[in-house]
């Protein structure tokens, strides 16, 4: 018989957090600690979540972050700036925890469980819906977006060579207009305090790039933004790039990297600039830093904007389960 505890914050549980997530079959940078503190903290609405630890014959069977209101429950974070979400359940773990879950949620008090930015090799997909079936609840899937990606060769000439060729000669002719253009450089940044006093210029950058990108960053994105780059700098995890021209910053994009993958989580960039496709090109050498130092996945992550697929992203879905009570 399992057992079940709820913690309200990760103060003292942090590090098993840490260490547990990285034996799950889906292990994101979004189902961090750090990540997570700072959406409760900038984002939650002074939310208390509940943190559950799923303990059988003395072994962890799976974690899960979790908030309830009026009787829905979701995990912790959103879908704006989170773009994936999952338990917390390692390999071979999965019909335990998800029974277990099952038997937990029949306890509780709850009209609707919805579970977003559920990537496709979820294990929640595969275990979860025929279980609540079982027990007489109704199950929805849906595509909710995608999330395109690159698997990257060994050299930058391979990724040339694996690009359509329409994409591979526009992405030449845009590399040499860059280079006939005087005074252009690019850079990233990893130090903590370069991040920091670099953040002011990356949101202006991604303001100034699109009007939606402009409404989507409220004071509170902002204030989260900065709280993730303080939180995934410190763990060295995060890279601000920035290109210039005439000394003057009109690119930028904030990266992630995670395990073999690099995440790019935003670009902006200023459109005076946009005759040298400084934008798309910024993106296009942070995926070519990427092969240089190893990485075997560039994850553009959620959207669907046609500079991923210019690059040579290819779409991967990501889903809400919503579970109600019939």
């Amino acid at each position: 018989m399992s057992s079940v505890t709820c913690s309200t914050s990760f103060d003292g549980i942090a590090d098993e957090w840490s260490s547990f997530l990285s034996r799950c079959v889906v292990n994101t940078p979004f189902q961090t600690p750090q990540w997570q503190r700072a959406w409760l903290r900038e984002l939650g609405n002074c939310e208390s979540p509940c943190l559950l630890r799923f303990v059988d014959d003395g072994q962890v069977l799976g974690m899960a972050s979790l908030r309830a209101s009026g009787g829905s429950i979701t995990f912790v974070g959103d879908e704006d700036v989170c773009d994936y979400n999952d338990f917390l359940v390692p390999k071979e773990k999965e019909s335990p925890f998800y029974e277990a879950f099952i038997e937990y949620l029949g306890q509780r008090e709850w009209n609707t469980l919805r579970l977003y930015s559920l990537a496709q090799n979820s294990p929640t997909l595969a275990h979860l819906p025929d279980l609540a079936r079982s027990r007489g609840y109704n199950v929805e899937i849906s595509q909710e977006e995608v999330s395109p990606g690159k698997m990257l060769p060994k050299t930058w000439d391979d990724y040339l060579a694996s690009l359509t060729k329409k994409d591979r000669h526009e992405l030449r002719r845009k590399l040499r207009r860059l280079d006939s253009a005087e005074e252009v450089s690019w850079y990233g940044l990893t130090e903590l305090d370069d991040v920091e006093k670099g953040m002011d210029d990356f949101l202006g950058l991604l303001k100034m790039s699109k009007e939606d990108k402009h409404r989507f960053l409220t004071p509170e994105r902002e204030r989260f933004f900065r709280a993730i780059a303080a939180e995934l700098g410190e763990m060295g995890m995060l890279s601000l790039y920035f290109m210039e021209m005439g000394g003057k910053r009109v690119a930028s994009a904030l990266t992630f990297d995670y395990g073999s993958s690099r995440m790019l989580y935003n670009s902006g960039y200023n459109p005076e600039y946009g005759y040298y496709s400084v934008g798309l090109l910024l993106n296009a050498l942070t995926l070519k830093s990427a092969i240089e130092e190893g990485k075997a996945y560039f994850d553009f992550l959620r959207g669907d904007e046609p500079y991923k697929y210019h690059l040579g992203g290819v779409d991967r879905p990501v889903y809400t389960m919503v579970v109600t009570k019939s």
